[in-house]
């Protein structure tokens, strides 16, 4: 399979080549939700600003997380808005490590689009190429894409709770989260019992991906062998697509819990261990 990533050098060529490549800027982060300002800023030419709260994800019912998956209706919608049509090729892209675009990339492949890529170092890699930006707003031509529903490499929070009985659970939060000795957003610390952490940053360096066989080794040090079913969670289900991609370009297939453990630490009765092992000391919310 061809790499899911593509870098600013070659992204720059194929918008020389082709008429049908859609540009996704996915600007946010837990502190900076709303990313348009700085997308009006400057961003890739032709770039649509995506909207990863409101259009990646849907969030009428707390007690699915905070980014459960968004409808099929919805995610279709928005991707005509972003002027996609069936058979375009898809590039997405933000400025901090890559992990919104991951939201993009995930949710769009899994929907059933077959050619949807991340540029590798982002908005950063792009500038230090010295190719050009643009300010103010993108409306495209409305697309006529049709998607699919998401029903696979996803599991729920049943499932999950036994995934380490069948294959490795990763929790891919901050080490400090997984032990459970800070919680800055959810209700509860700790982490699923049986969940081993491999924090989704560990994946990349200087803003880019390291290599696949750095990232395969990342993966083994966590357990993980070419026979092991692999499911990850983080906080609300942005950064585990992330690993998702990680696992991609390794050539491992990652199964995501959207509701990760912003579903998990409001959900009464489910286990929660703290403690730097996966399950060094277990309670019950």
């Amino acid at each position: 399979m061809p790499s899911p990533l593509i870098s600013a050098s070659e992204l720059a060529n194929l918008l020389r080549e082709r008429s049908n490549v859609r540009l996704l800027d996915v600007r946010w982060r837990l502190d900076v939700p709303e990313g348009r300002p700085a997308y009006l800023d400057g961003h890739l030419p032709g770039a649509v600003y995506v909207d990863l709260d409101n259009e990646l994800a849907r969030r009428d019912d707390p007690r699915r997380g905070r980014h459960p998956l968004p409808a099929r209706e919805q995610l279709q919608d928005a991707a005509r808005r972003w002027g996609i049509d069936d058979g375009d090729t898809v590039v997405a892209y933000d400025d901090v490590q890559s992990v919104a675009a991951a939201r993009a990339w995930w949710t769009l492949t899994r929907s059933g689009l077959t050619d949807v890529r991340v540029l590798d170092g982002g908005l950063r890699a792009w500038v230090a190429a010295q190719l050009p930006l643009d300010t103010g707003d993108v409306l495209p031509p409305r697309g006529n894409v049709v998607l699919g529903d998401i029903d696979e490499d996803v599991t729920d929070i049943d499932e999950v709770e036994d995934w380490p009985w069948k294959g490795v659970l990763l929790d891919v939060r901050a080490p400090e989260r997984y032990r459970g000795e800070v919680e800055p957003i959810d209700p509860v610390a700790g982490h699923i019992p049986g969940a081993v952490n491999l924090p989704t940053t560990a994946h990349v360096v200087a803003g880019k991906f390291r290599s696949p066989d750095e990232i395969r080794a990342r993966f083994a040090a966590a357990g993980i062998t070419d026979s092991s079913a692999v499911a990850a969670y983080c906080g609300s289900g942005v950064a585990a697509t992330h690993t998702a991609l990680a696992g991609a370009i390794a050539g491992i297939d990652v199964t995501v819990y959207p509701g990760s453990w912003s579903q998990w630490s409001h959900a009464r009765g489910r286990l929660v261990a703290v403690g730097q092992t996966p399950a060094a000391e277990v309670s019950r919310l």
